[in-house]
C-alpha cells in the first residue's frame, strides 16, 4: 500500500483540500483507495460523508478503530494530519508514509510554520538520508503579488520540490460543500485550475515507481 500524508504543524493552510484531491485522483485512476482524518476537525470525514454515492469510492479509514494497524484491502491511503504535530506524531507519520506533502500558504506565519515542521521533518533519518519523498505545495496563490513571489522564494530555499502552484478560487469551497473535487465537476472554468494539480499527481505516480 502506497501512503501519502498531507502534513503541516500549520493549522489554516488547506491540508484537505489537497487530501479530499489526492484521494479523488487516486480512485479515479482505479485505486482501492482511502481516506484517513486525523485532525480534530474531522473536515475530511465530513467531506466524505457529503460525496455523492455515484462517484468512484473513497473508504474511510478511522486509524484509532484500526488500533495502529494498517487498513487491509487498500492500494493507496491518504492521511489528513493534525495540526500543531507533536515531535512523536510527525516520527510516526514519517515512518509509515511514502511520501509527505506540504501545503503552504503565502504568508510569513506559514513560512514560519513551516520552517519549524521541516525541522522535525529532517531530524528524521529517513527524510534526512531522502529514503522518504517531500513535497511542497503552494496553496491559494494569488500569482503576481508580493506574497506570491516571497512564498516562491521561500520555497525555493528549502531542499524539497515544489509539486504544485494552487491559484486562491472559490471552487474549492463550493465543490466541497457537495463532497466534490473540482475533478468531479463539469465546466471549462475549473479546468485551468484543475491542470495546476497534474504536476503534483505526476511527482506520486514516481514516488510509487
Amino acid at each position: 500500500m502506497f501512503i501519502v500524508a498531507v502534513a503541516n504543524s500549520k493549522g489554516g493552510c488547506g491540508k484537505t483540500t489537497v487530501a479530499t484531491h489526492i484521494a479523488a485522483h487516486f480512485t479515479a485512476r482505479g485505486f482501492r483507495t482511502g481516506l484517513a482524518d486525523l485532525d480534530r476537525q474531522q473536515s475530511a470525514r465530513a467531506w466524505l460523508r457529503r460525496r455523492p454515492g455515484h462517484l468512484a469510492p473513497i473508504r474511510e479509514v478511522d486509524l484509532d478503530v484500526e488500533d495502529g494497524k494498517l487498513p487491509k484491502g487498500l492500494d493507496r491511503l491518504v492521511v489528513d494530519c493534525p495540526a500543531a504535530m507533536t515531535k512523536q506524531t510527525v516520527k510516526d507519520v514519517v515512518q509509515q508514509a511514502g511520501t509527505i506533502v506540504v501545503p503552504v500558504l503565502p504568508s510569513a506565519f506559514d513560512e514560519d510554520g513551516t520552517r519549524r515542521f521541516l525541522g522535525h521533518l529532517l531530524k528524521l533519518k529517513p527524510v534526512r538520508k531522502h529514503r522518504r519523498d517531500v513535497a511542497f505545495v503552494a496553496n491559494r496563490v494569488r500569482m503576481r503579488t508580493r506574497a506570491a513571489d516571497r512564498l516562491e522564494a521561500f520555497l525555493t530555499e528549502l531542499e524539497f520540490p515544489i509539486a504544485a502552484r494552487l491559484r486562491d478560487t472559490q471552487q474549492y469551497a463550493n465543490a466541497a460543500a457537495d463532497g466534490l473535487t473540482l475533478f468531479d465537476t463539469a465546466g471549462a472554468r475549473a479546468q485551468p485550475h484543475r491542470d495546476e494539480w497534474l504536476p503534483l499527481f505526476d511527482l506520486l505516480e514516481r514516488c510509487v515507481e
